[in-house]
């Protein structure tokens, strides 16, 4: 398959998350908004248990949870979707009623609820979860068996929801403090998910995997992968001491794995300089084999690109670059700084997932590369741009905005950091982004709020045209002997994103807004517009 063909089929499954326009339900609002009874509690603590059954593929298990009381109220909003079911819910050990809104449940609890009070819900359930349609775009649970036979077993749920396999308050907004999560398989498997190995607690025909979570974390970043692992670990030198680094692979792929991921250390010191330390030291981090390509999963990113560089061994950029590395392992890794440690509120504001991350494929060339490894590359993803939908979904129903919130996104970045000329600067500001939202949840305006006061440039104009519309800026300009006449088309109101160009080897900028200028520039016979500044150009003469 041509790369260019490979391209199109990638951005073709990419966009099955955004159909067309569509009229959204109830259950999309309830999934989607901080509703009244998600509001007035503030999650502190999961305890989840799940044993799995891969040969009737049935899980059973509960979770408690521990939550703090912002103001006085009585109902409380818990996801799970079917075919799962609750078998019950208790508070103090006294069973409570709710009532169900589809795959949203509402538990109306006995005891007051004072502002302050700490308290815990236990909620029991069981069932045979969805099975993964399409892992990781359509996700739940992915049923497999490995090449000898045994169960290969992973689960993924962005989008989706994390209450497709286990009950939570399942809206990216209110990220857990820390979590305890105890997978119970049978006992010639291995279980992984995400912090650290407790302790493995061994019955007569089960194990009990029991593992660690010491950071927030977010709903989908949470995930169970089972299988005939092996595993090894080595210790990276980071910025902040010592960081383990633990790999679990299928039996017979160890050899291969063991040459493959050499490419994370290389991500790691790539990522540190550009982003800052990586995010989650006290839980470690993981690369682990899955049945499928692979996911963000916080502390334990999932692996199945068939160990070959680029996107299942081809070049999503077109520009060669793309084959020299991995690209689950750059990418998924990526997020760990924008996904899991920088969090979107709601998935309207994805963008801020998947552009940063897109764009640190390239900064991750830039470092072992060099700069025009890294804008080849960038500049090679435009071809996947569509400009279908823009960037941004609507917000309070779960709905993501356009794919081109990866590529689109990118180059808007890299368009960016022309702008400020100064490398050093834009670096510092990427380290400090992840600094002042360390840990956090943020929206759009949060990241674009920053970026200009970092940046020192109002930076509105630029990202409404980005972000919010499908146009992309055309400078059309004229040349009449020393005298080139330029404006903006295609543009809201008030860009005016200056345009560096070239005048035979001499480098000029442009300013150009909505309305005609007129510039003398001797010598002048053609215009080449940097490649790096994400426009078109429209020669009228």
């Amino acid at each position: 398959m041509k790369n260019r063909q490979l391209c199109a089929f990638v951005l073709t499954v990419l966009s099955s998350f955004y159909g067309c326009a569509q009229l959204f339900t109830q259950q999309d609002s309830l999934r989607g908004s901080i509703t009244p009874e998600r509001a007035w509690w503030d999650l502190t603590f999961y305890d989840l248990q799940v044993k799995v059954e891969p040969e009737n593929k049935f899980i059973e298990g509960s979770n408690t949870i521990r939550y703090e009381v912002l103001e006085p109220y009585q109902v409380l909003q818990i996801d799970l979707q079917q075919p799962l079911k609750i078998l019950s819910i208790q508070q103090d050990g006294h069973l409570l009623s709710y009532t169900n809104k589809g795959y949203s449940h509402f538990v109306t609890l006995d005891k007051p609820q004072r502002v302050g009070d700490v308290n815990e819900l236990v909620i029991n359930y069981s069932g045979n979860p969805r099975a993964a349609k399409r892992a990781p775009w359509d996700g739940g649970f992915s049923w497999s068996m490995d090449e000898n036979g045994h169960p290969f077993v992973a689960t993924s749920c962005q989008g989706l929801g994390a209450s497709v396999w286990w009950p939570n308050k399942d809206h990216m907004y209110d990220e857990v403090d820390s979590m305890a999560i105890r997978v119970t398989v049978p006992k010639d498997l291995v279980a992984v998910a995400n912090g650290k190995l407790k302790q493995v607690i061994i019955q007569e025909d089960t194990k009990t995997y029991d593992w660690y979570v010491h950071n927030p974390i977010n709903n989908y970043g949470v995930n169970v992968n089972i299988g005939d692992y092996v595993s090894y670990t080595e210790t990276y030198a980071g910025e902040k001491g010592p960081l383990e680094l633990s790999y679990y692979v299928l039996r017979d792929n160890l050899d291969k794995a063991k040459e493959q991921f050499k490419q994370v250390p290389l991500m790691l010191e790539a990522f540190e300089h550009w982003f800052g330390p990586y995010p989650f030291y006290e839980d470690s981090y993981k690369l682990v084999e899955v049945p499928y390509l692979g996911m963000e999963h916080q502390s334990s990113i999932t692996y199945g690109n068939k160990y070959q560089n680029g996107y299942l061994g081809y070049d999503l950029s077109g520009s060669g670059w793309g084959e020299t590395f991995d690209f689950i392992i750059i990418h998924e890794s990526g997020h760990e700084w924008f996904a899991n440690n920088v969090t979107y509120k709601d998935i309207a504001d994805m963008w801020v997932h998947e552009g940063f991350t897109a764009y640190s494929e390239n900064l991750y060339l830039n470092y072992h590369q060099g700069k025009t490894a890294s804008s080849e590359y960038v500049v090679g993803t435009r071809n996947n741009i569509r400009n279908d939908r823009p960037i941004i979904g609507p917000y309070g129903v779960n709905k993501r905005g356009s794919g081109d919130m990866y590529y689109k996104g990118a180059n808007m970045l890299h368009t960016l950091r022309q702008l400020l000329e100064d490398d050093e600067k834009w670096r510092s500001i990427l380290r400090g982004m992840n600094a002042e939202f360390y840990h956090q949840t943020v929206t759009t305006g949060q990241i674009e709020d920053y970026l200009s006061e970092q940046t020192g440039i109002d930076l509105t104009a630029f990202f409404n045209q980005y972000l919010r519309t499908t146009m992309i800026p055309v400078l059309e300009y004229s040349i009449t002997g020393d005298n080139i006449r330029y404006k903006y088309s295609d543009v809201v109101d008030n860009f005016d994103m200056p345009v560096r160009i070239y005048v035979g080897e001499k480098e000029h900028w442009l300013f150009p807004t909505m309305e005609w200028k007129s510039e003398k520039l001797p010598n002048v016979k053609q215009l080449v517009v940097d490649k790096n500044l994400y426009i078109k150009t429209s020669r009228l003469d």
